[in-house]
């Protein structure tokens, strides 16, 4: 989380060239996916532990 804070930090700047950008957005949505595994590895975690979901927002 705290690189993809950096990342989009970086990129809101825009004072970056295209080709950096770019690599900068992949790194981002690798990131993001693996957060997200993370995230759906911890709910399934708890609810086969019997525990209840929060709810979405």
């Amino acid at each position: 989380m705290t690189r993809l804070g950096q990342i989009v930090a970086e990129l809101e700047k825009g004072d970056i060239q295209l080709e950096k950008a770019v690599e900068l957005y992949g790194e981002g949505v690798k990131l993001s996916a693996a957060c997200r595994r993370q995230l759906d590895e911890a709910q399934i975690k708890i609810t086969e532990d019997g525990g209840e979901t929060p709810p979405e927002d």
